[in-house]
């Protein structure tokens, strides 16, 4: 399964919970993570997307660092079993 697929999975089930789920562009600020989750009543995720199996770059990595220490949710996202999860996750905390 490619990358393309798992993230259209993804946005697929966020507009199924009500959300949207933008492509997010930094420019100038590499390594951020591909995809915004935003939820009813305001609950927001960062999204970073991979082929099954494939892993964050050390930058990602960095990047997702960076926004949990400001208080972010961030999630890497490689199977398509984990966006229930991760949806379920956003929508409670």
């Amino acid at each position: 399964m490619r990358e393309k697929t798992v993230e259209q999975k993804l946005v697929r089930a966020v507009k199924a919970a009500g959300g949207i789920c933008p492509k997010w562009v930094a420019p100038g600020f590499d390594g951020m993570p591909d995809r915004i989750v935003l939820l009813p009543d305001g609950r927001m995720g960062f999204v970073e997307v991979k082929a099954p199996g494939k892993k964050a770059r050390p930058l990602q990595k960095s990047r997702h660092e960076l926004l949990r220490s400001l208080g972010f949710r961030v999630y890497v996202l490689d199977n398509p079993e984990q966006i229930g999860g991760i949806i379920d996750e956003i929508r409670t905390t």
